[in-house]
C-alpha cells in the first residue's frame, strides 16, 4: 500500500490521470472499473481534456461501474448511469459496448445477472486500474460495514448513514433509493491496480481506519491493506489522523526525488 499526501485534491487528480494515461498509453483495450461521486470528478474532467486537446482515444477502453442504485431509472439525474455519461462518456470516443454497469432489474434473475457482471469482468481479463473513493463510515463501492471481505457482485441495502450522506440529493425523500448493486470487496480486490481517492476532514476517520486500523469488515476498505498495488490519493484534511503521517510524507518524498534523477 502506498499513501500520497497532496497539496489540494486538484494536485492528486492529476497525479491519477497521468497514471491512467501512462497505462492506457502501453495498453489501448485498458479495463478501467470506475466510481461515481465527487472524488473522481477531477480525473475524469482530465481525461476528458486528454481526449479533446491531446487526441487521446479511449475507443478500445473498457469500462465496469461499481455500483448502482436499484429502483432508478438510467436516465434519473442521481443514477450513476446519467453521472458517468454527462461528466465522461459522452465526452470520449469510448465504444457503448464497452461501457458496463451493475445489473438493477428488479426480480429473482437479479442475482443471477450480478452473477454474469462478474463473468463479464473475467472475459475482458479483469480489471486494470479501479478507481475508488471511500464513504465516511469505510465503504467502498457500496459494500456497507459488516459486508464480508469475500463478496461479490450483489445487492446491498444501504445503511442509515449512507442513506443520511445522500438525502441532500433528492427533493423527495420517497425517491431515495433503499438498495444498490455493487461489486464485492473480492471483485474490487481481484483488480490489478487501485487508485483510491479521499478529500476533506469528513473522509479523515474512515482513512484512518482503511490504512492503520485493523482488518475489519466494520471498516470495509481496509481490505485495500491485502492488495499490493493500491494508492491512497489523499490531502491533509483526509490524513490528518494518520499516525504515521510523516512517515507517508518521507517516502513520498523519495519516490518523488529517485523519479526526478
Amino acid at each position: 500500500m502506498k499513501v500520497l499526501i497532496f497539496n489540494s485534491a486538484e494536485e492528486a487528480a492529476k497525479s491519477i490521470t497521468a497514471e491512467i494515461l501512462d497505462a492506457l498509453a502501453q495498453k489501448p483495450d485498458l479495463v478501467l472499473g470506475l466510481a461515481t461521486g465527487s472524488s473522481p470528478l477531477g480525473v475524469y474532467d482530465r481525461l476528458v481534456q486528454a481526449h479533446r486537446q491531446d487526441g487521446i482515444s479511449f475507443a478500445k477502453v473498457r469500462t465496469f461501474n461499481l455500483d448502482e442504485y436499484v429502483g432508478l431509472a438510467s436516465n434519473h439525474s442521481q443514477s450513476f448511469h446519467h453521472f458517468m455519461q454527462t461528466r465522461l462518456f459522452d465526452h470520449l470516443d469510448i465504444a457503448p459496448e464497452n461501457i458496463h454497469f451493475p445489473p438493477t432489474m428488479s426480480g429473482s434473475i437479479l442475482n443471477e445477472d450480478c452473477a454474469r457482471y462478474e463473468e463479464a469482468i473475467l472475459r475482458v481479463g479483469g480489471i486494470d486500474i479501479q478507481i475508488l473513493g471511500i464513504g465516511s463510515n469505510g465503504h467502498i463501492g457500496f459494500n456497507e460495514p459488516t459486508s464480508s471481505l469475500a463478496s461479490r457482485t450483489r445487492i446491498k441495502t444501504l445503511t442509515r448513514k449512507t442513506l443520511e450522506d445522500n438525502a441532500r440529493f433528492y427533493q423527495n425523500p420517497k425517491e431515495q433509493p433503499r438498495l444498490a448493486v455493487t461489486m464485492g470487496i473480492r471483485t474490487i480486490l481481484d483488480a490489478k491496480q487501485i487508485l483510491l481517492q479521499a478529500y476533506g476532514v469528513k473522509k479523515a476517520a474512515a482513512v484512518h481506519a482503511a490504512i492503520e486500523g485493523p482488518l475489519s469488515a466494520f471498516w470495509p476498505a481496509s481490505a485495500l491493506q491485502m492488495h499490493p498495488h493500491t494508492t491512497f490519493y489523499l490531502d491533509s484534511q483526509s490524513a490528518s489522523l494518520l499516525r504515521f503521517v510523516d512517515y507517508y510524507r518521507q517516502v513520498q518524498e523519495n519516490d518523488e526525488r529517485r523519479q526526478s534523477t
